[in-house]
Order: C-alpha cells, then sequence, then structure tokens
C-alpha cells in the first residue's frame, strides 16, 4: 500500500480489536491493520448440506425452489471443476421427464436468412467438435457481503467454476443457418419451467452480443468434464459463455433467436443482470433507464487452500494456492498480504489452459508467530484493473463483488 492510501485508511478501533479477540480466543496477528468496518472472519468452518440431485452433499444449499447451490471455497481447488462439485444457479424447473431421440434445437429470429432446426444426432455429426476449459460464474456471486444486504440468493465466493466443456462452436451453426447483416444479438430458450407453473411465463431468455456469440469459445455443448451434462447443469444440451456472467448460457436448450436488436427475453429487462452507470449511495432506488446490461466479469481470485479455519503449527512454510480469472481478460498478477492488506507479496502465476480458463497461483507463506491470522488475495489483470481490498460499489441486486478473498488460519 502506498503512503496516500494508507493516510486514507481508517483502521478498527483497539476497543472493538479486544472484543474480536477475546471472541476467537487467540491474539489478532496484526489486527491493529485492519481496516474499519470489518470483522475477523472467525475459524468455524464451512458447511454443506446439499440434496440437490446428482450433486455432492457437500455444496451448500441456498435456495430449493428453484435449486441454487454453491460450492465451499476449498472443494474449488481442482484446476477442472468436477460435475459433481459445480455450483448450480437455476430459474426454473429442469425438464425431467422427455425423450431424447426428439430433442431438437432450433434457430430462427429477424436476422436468419430462414429459421433451421436440428436434433441432437445432426448437430453431433454434422460440425467439429470442441472442448474448451471455461470459467462460468454467477452474476451474483459474492452477494452476501453487500451491506446493506441485496435483494437475490446471498451468495458467498462459491458461485463459480472452470470445467472442460464438449460441443460444437455456435458460430459453427450460426453460419450455416445463415446470418443477416443486421444481426446485433442472440437469445436462448430452454425447457425449463417457471415455478409458478404457467405455461405461458419463461423463467430465463436471456443472450450475448453477436460478438461474443462468435467467439472461437462459445459453445454450444453436450458434455462437461468427458461426461454428460449434470442434469441441474444443463442436461441434454445448453450455451458456454466463458468469462460472462453464467445467466448468459443457457441451459436445456431448445432454441436460438438471432437477433436485429438487444434480445428481450425474460430477465434481460429492468434491473435484471445490471449495473447503475454510476455509483450510488447504498440502499439508493434509481430508475432502470440508469442501469446497463453486464457482460464481462469482472477480474477475481480464489483461496482454495488451505480451508478456511485451519490450524498451522508453529515455524511451519505451507502453501497457499488457488485460482484467478478475469472475464475476457488474462491475469497477470496475483499477491497474497497477511496483514489486512497492509503488504503484498508475489504469487506464482500460471497461464490459462486455453482463453477463458482460470489460472492457478502458488505462494509460499510462513506465520510471524502465534495467534490468528487472515490471508487475503487480489488478482490484476492484462489491463491493470486490479480487485479492491473491500466490496465494490453497491448496487440493488448485489451483482460483481470482486472484493478479495479471504481466509482465516490459526498458528498454534
Amino acid at each position: 500500500m502506498n503512503p496516500k492510501q494508507s493516510s486514507r485508511r481508517k483502521f478498527i478501533t483497539k476497543s472493538a480489536l479486544a472484543a474480536f479477540a477475546a471472541t476467537i480466543g487467540t491474539k489478532i496477528v496484526y489486527g491493529e491493520q485492519m481496516p474499519a468496518g470489518l470483522e475477523p472472519l472467525g475459524l468455524e468452518a464451512e458447511s454443506g448440506g446439499s440434496n440437490v440431485p446428482g450433486k455432492s452433499k457437500l455444496l451448500t444449499v441456498l435456495n430449493s425452489q428453484p435449486w441454487n447451490a454453491e460450492t465451499p471455497a476449498h472443494l474449488l481447488d481442482p484446476d477442472q471443476t468436477p460435475n459433481e462439485l459445480f455450483f448450480v444457479r437455476n430459474n426454473g424447473i429442469p425438464p425431467l421427464d422427455f425423450d431424447l431421440s426428439k430433442w431438437t434445437l432450433t434457430i430462427d429470429g429477424e436476422s436468419v436468412a430462414a429459421s433451421k432446426t436440428y436434433t441432437l444426432q445432426e448437430l453431433y455429426k454434422r460440425f467439429e467438435h470442441v472442448s474448451k476449459h471455461l470459467v462460468m460464474e454467477c452474476g451474483g456471486n459474492g452477494r452476501a457481503e453487500f451491506n446493506p444486504p441485496a435483494s437475490g440468493n446471498q451468495w458467498g465466493v462459491g458461485a463459480v467454476g472452470c470445467a472442460k466443456w464438449t460441443g460444437i462452436r455456435l458460430k459453427d451453426v450460426l453460419e450455416d443457418v445463415g446470418i443477416k447483416d443486421d444481426a446485433v444479438y442472440i437469445g436462448y430458450y430452454g425447457a425449463d419451467t417457471h415455478i409458478n407453473k404457467n405455461p405461458d411465463d419463461i423463467p430465463i431468455s436471456r443472450g450475448v452480443p453477436m460478438k461474443k456469440a462468435l467467439e472461437e469459445e462459445s459453445l454450444i455443448a453436450w458434455a462437461m468434464n468427458d461426461k454428460q451434462l449434470p442434469e441441474m447443469n444443463g442436461y441434454p444440451l445448453r450455451l458456454v459463455f466463458g468469462g460472462w456472467p453464467a445467466s448468459t448460457s443457457g441451459k436445456w436448450l431448445t432454441r436460438i433467436s438471432v437477433r436485429n436488436k438487444v434480445h428481450d427475453g425474460a430477465k434481460m429487462d429492468g434491473q435484471s443482470y445490471r449495473m447503475p452507470k454510476y455509483p450510488i449511495q447504498p440502499g439508493t432506488e434509481i430508475p432502470d433507464d440508469d442501469f446497463e446490461i453486464i457482460e464481462a466479469m469482472p477480474v477475481k481470485s480464489l483461496i482454495t487452500y488451505p480451508k478456511s479455519g485451519a490450524v498451522v503449527p508453529a515455524g511451519k512454510i505451507f502453501e497457499v494456492r488457488g485460482h484467478a480469472w478475469s472475464g475476457d481478460k488474462v491475469v497477470t498478477a496475483v499477491q497474497v498480504s497477511l496483514d489486512f492488506g497492509m503488504h503484498w507479496r508475489k504469487c506464482v502465476l500460471s497461464p490459462p489452459i486455453n482463453r477463458l480458463a482460470w489460472q492457478r497461483w502458488t505462494s509460499q507463506v510462513k506465520l510471524p508467530g502465534k495467534g490468528y491470522y487472515e490471508i487475503w488475495a487480489r488478482a490484476t489483470d492484462e489491463s491493470g484493473n486490479v480487485q479492491p481490498m473491500i466490496v465494490p460499489g453497491w448496487n440493488p441486486h448485489g451483482y460483481l463483488n470482486n472484493a478479495c478473498h479471504r481466509i482465516a488460519v490459526k498458528q498454534v
């Protein structure tokens, strides 16, 4: 931290620090450097308890109507997130009883030469198969940290994953159909149904601009980590747009409309998946016209080892590691701090396995003495964007929280 930043920083009071230390039962090392407004994480381990169909019981359920469940950070340690540990963010009820041989995908809209329908077998046989490791993250990941609370599922940090997706390029299918020059957007439709059971209500129908749709990494996928898609993640067919909000990657895919305007499907209007165009005071209400659609996700990092709450023997050097990603960009640096962001040390950072995959980072750490510590991580991308140390600008729906990830450890 430079002198100008330090001079503006407000620290926790001594009385509050003493109260926190008494609660935790040990000295808070570097506690005097803790920014005002934060509280120690504590040493309790994260808990799971999932009963989501086809998923590990270690996931944490936020909602069951429809299913929404996140992955505890330490379970995201593998470079390739396992199917059973991949988060679930559903807006409607997945189709559970259908004839796979009759599943089709229709491409239509104002900006196609003529609509066309494909069976799954036709998609599989006619187009080149590709596999890409792609980050998928809910736009509301980290929502639970906003104050005052923002509306929506109160995600921690686990509504993210990086899987190996296999299928075909969306652009190859669109080129086969034929796209008019006035095409500006695609919108998807899935076979999931609204929780209110009204057949006329669509739970979600979002999309992306043509530039994103035509990228090499934009896929129509049928496999995840060399297995069929999990039921809760879009089986038998879905879109995958790495680096953009997961809501753009439509599941249970049956139709794609090529539009001559910004798609106007369900949850494309109002304030859904949109951010204020300017900073607002927490709790402020502003008109819908003052919001803009979220596109690429912000720079972010995650500590996946050790698990928050870990106890470390005195004098031991141990590895801290995790992943970093940044929407459409490459991460160029990751740093960790042991003293609440006063000083930072550079980590070893690996390149992505392919564009839009997350990147592994590691650091060897030795704590100076016994007591409670917090390890913070922050990433910087190729455009110089850096994670903020604390929660960024408040917004009504709690989108795009990319504050530094924190874990707690105790040295004894």
